[in-house]
């Protein structure tokens, strides 16, 4: 893919790729730092809570099928523990299984396929914009920072 066509950066985040198929989650990896972000692999739900449990996380981008713990109850545990971080499921199955955001608590579900590095990166970018753009702009944070502390 030419650069050309990669929607503008959003600036780095911190991604956790949760991806029990090493070499798709190796690709997916690669796409995602390319484009400028640090992201940290886990190869199933358990991994993927224990390295929630350490670090923070911007994006979590899990597949469905994983062993031990499918995708869509790694999501309710992540959202039980942090209903703030943006979520991306990815699978094969999506129209099969009828996957969708009302039934998986992901806020977007790609399906695998020909597209899925574009319809990732797009993703991906849209999430960060939608994150950054609910946080208070700097000169709003220092002031209600001024505030509670005067109080």
């Amino acid at each position: 893919m030419s650069t050309s066509t990669l929607p503008p950066r959003t600036g780095p985040a911190n991604i956790l790729l949760v991806d029990g198929n090493r070499s798709g989650g190796a690709a997916r990896k690669s796409v995602l730092e390319e484009l400028g972000h640090s992201v940290t692999t886990a190869a199933c739900g358990e991994d993927a809570l224990d390295r929630l449990s350490k670090a923070k996380f911007d994006l979590v981008v899990t597949g469905h099928r994983m062993p031990r713990m499918d995708g869509v109850e790694l999501i309710g545990r992540i959202r039980a523990a942090d209903p703030a971080v943006s979520i991306i499921m990815l699978s094969a199955y999506v129209d099969a299984l009828g996957l969708t955001e009302a039934n998986t608590g992901a806020d977007l579900v790609l399906a695998k396929s020909a597209n899925e590095v574009a319809h990732l990166i797009r993703a991906v970018s849209r999430l960060l914009r939608l994150k950054a753009a609910k946080k208070p702009p700097a000169s709003q944070r220092s002031r209600l920072k001024a505030r509670r502390q005067s109080v």
